[in-house]
């Protein structure tokens, strides 16, 4: 008996392995969202604190500037909220796992359920994520306002006249 009692822990332990996995996915995707979070955070306070310095026509691309900060910090709320609720899942399945091995019950269906939520919202999360970044690339400049307009072209010379230069 003590033999079939241990198998049926390691058998717990081994299941749950997967979900301790899926756990430090979910851990660095929640730093990386973070991180995209303050990074968005700072650029909106920088960009607050120059708006009374700045002239009405760069007021308007810095109020421009500032709706899509805000539109991306919304995503990166998204994704991290559902990022945290992903491993809380896991956490609640890894628990269920073990406290159906304690009681002897057949838990799972669900474990099953609390796989499928988790899976769930780790996609939306990561959905999220990339809606962020697509905004974020499709906000940036490149360097535009720097760019100078092409010159036109120089008067072609005209017969018995030096050519400019």
């Amino acid at each position: 008996m003590a033999d079939n009692t241990m198998s049926d822990i390691t058998h717990t332990i081994q299941l749950s392995v997967a979900p301790v996995f899926l756990l430090s996915a979910l851990g660095t995707t929640l730093s990386v969202l973070t991180t995209r979070l303050s990074r968005i955070i700072d650029r909106a306070r920088l960009v607050e604190g120059r708006y009374d310095s700045l002239s009405e026509v760069e007021q308007g691309h810095a109020r421009n500037e500032l709706g899509i900060l805000s539109r991306r910090a919304r995503l990166i709320h998204r994704a991290l909220t559902a990022g945290v609720g992903a491993a809380l899942s896991v956490c609640v399945l890894i628990t269920v796992a073990f406290v159906g091995y304690i009681v002897q019950a057949n838990l799972g269906v669900v474990v099953a359920v609390f796989f499928i939520i988790a899976m769930g919202l780790f996609v939306f999360s990561l959905v999220s994520f990339m809606r962020e970044v697509v905004l974020s690339l499709g906000s940036l400049r490149f360097g535009q306002h720097a760019v100078m307009k092409p010159q036109a072209p120089a008067p072609a010379a005209t017969a018995g006249q030096k050519p400019p230069g």
